[in-house]
């Protein structure tokens, strides 16, 4: 049964927690309800956790008025993850963001798995708040147009093979000569110069060059990739990034327009912040270490007694001391072999084993609720459907409902981070392709409906 909200309690000294909630939504406030959600049924001991567990869906998305890049203005011409995930980042906080698509192929992500019944739902999350057009850049009539749409422009996105712009007449020296404000980013697998520019480039070959897949496996195992295309993604959270350092050095400080050319090995490489300088100054290569952490004692991967997985770190010395405590091992703090972490790091198999031991013996709610009471950091091991039950997720409304024309409702993350003042939103997820030519064409270029019929009948669009 619901627990009605009670607002009359607003104020008062002893406020409800759900009210606290409800009003807040800042995360989960431990204890009990009030004496009249007591008296309509619940009891004293039912904790703010089980009621967001048994009540609290994800809230269905509602518009921020107040998105901080309202007015900026943003052609995503690139193509697949890296240059669509940043320029979805800025969409998500208000940028208008045009999404240029072949007319005939569509961006590559469309035709990524996950697609259920020919709808690409890896699309609908990173085309999400875009308006999307077709253009066929590599035609002369279709360059043409882009540089007319290129005017007046923030920002211009491409993710292509160096070189490509250039051939097709709208790369930076074309684009300047049309608006000298215009802020370039120009994503590559190996950027604008160097030996390896030609190369092609994705995420994984990124995360190769990098290191970093050389980081991920067991010591006596192969390199793994990580499953996912992080090396796209990192880079397109540095892409966002740098747009709104030259966004601020144009608008702030009377710049002008700029290039930024940003390779996707570059942006990972940036992630292994501390292995250049080990390498110069040890002359030692930090390698695989399988699920442990090389510097930080005890961390690995552990089994509950119901075949449930953890992780913890204990990366400082008191979260070590309070892990000690709660597994009835507090003599482990004074021990030498124990005592820090380099000691620690030195007999880190036999402090992991001794955690893993206590661990295994235990199911995984018990050993959360033991972690809980002694301020351990830890985690279990989140699959999708974990996350979509997790109170944490919901009381946070870290996903959010979005309606769909394909799909009649979708769950997506919601907006990361959480402002005070200027929130962002999800207003509406990916769109089929060409659904936004007429507006754009038309309304906002010019057109006339036969020209449209022309551009569409010639394949220009």
């Amino acid at each position: 049964m619901a627990v009605p909200i009670n607002p009359h309690l607003e104020g008062s000294e002893d406020r409800c927690q759900i009210n606290d909630y409800r009003l807040s939504r800042l995360g989960l406030f431990p204890g009990t309800l009030c004496i009249e959600c007591d008296e309509r049924g619940r009891g004293k001991t039912d904790s703010m956790a089980d009621y967001i567990k048994e009540h609290y869906d994800f809230p269905l998305t509602t518009k921020s008025a107040h998105k901080p890049l309202t007015g900026v203005r943003v052609i995503d011409a690139g193509n697949m993850v890296a240059a669509p995930f940043a320029t979805v980042l800025l969409a998500d906080f208000g940028a208008d963001v045009i999404k240029i698509e072949h007319p005939k192929y569509g961006d590559g992500q469309r035709k990524l798995e996950p697609i259920m019944n020919g709808i690409p739902l890896w699309w609908k999350s990173v085309a999400r708040n875009k308006r999307c057009i077709t253009l066929d850049l590599g035609k002369p009539e279709g360059a043409a147009i882009f540089r007319r749409l290129a005017k007046g422009k923030d920002v211009i996105v491409e993710n292509y093979r160096p070189g490509t712009f250039e051939k097709w007449g709208i790369g930076p020296d074309a684009l300047r000569a049309v608006d000298p404000r215009i802020i370039m980013l120009r994503i590559s697998g190996f950027g604008q110069t160097g030996p390896y520019k030609n190369r092609a480039g994705f995420g994984r070959v990124a995360e190769a060059m990098s290191g970093l897949t050389n980081l991920i496996g067991e010591p006596d195992g192969p390199p793994m990739s990580p499953g996912y295309p992080l090396g796209d993604l990192i880079a397109g959270i540095f892409g966002s990034l740098s747009v709104m350092m030259a966004l601020y050095h144009r608008d702030m400080r009377g710049g002008e327009g700029q290039v930024i050319d940003l390779a996707l090995y570059e942006a990972v490489f940036r992630f292994l912040d501390f292995d250049p300088i080990q390498y110069d100054q040890m002359k030692t290569v930090h390698m695989r270490t399988g699920n442990r952490v090389a510097y930080v004692a005890p961390s690995s991967m552990f089994k509950t007694k119901d075949g449930k997985y953890l992780t913890l770190a204990a990366s400082t010395q008191n979260v070590w001391e309070r892990l000690a405590e709660a597994i009835g091992r507090k003599e482990l703090i004074t021990d030498p072999k124990f005592i820090d972490n380099p000691a620690r790091v030195e007999n880190s198999i036999e402090c992991n084993g001794i955690v893993g031991a206590w661990i295994e013996q235990h199911t995984r709610d018990e050993v959360i609720a033991q972690f809980d009471q002694y301020g351990v950091a830890y985690s279990a091991v989140f699959d999708m459907e974990d996350a979509f039950r997790d109170v944490q997720y919901r009381a946070r409304e870290a996903m959010v409902r979005v309606p769909d024309p394909d799909l009649g409702e979708a769950i997506v993350q919601n907006v990361v981070p959480k402002f005070s003042a200027t929130p962002g939103s999800v207003d509406f997820l990916g769109r089929k392709l060409g659904a936004d030519n007429e507006e754009i064409y038309c309304n906002e270029l010019g057109m006339s409906q036969d020209e449209l019929t022309e551009l569409k009948r010639s394949g220009i669009i």
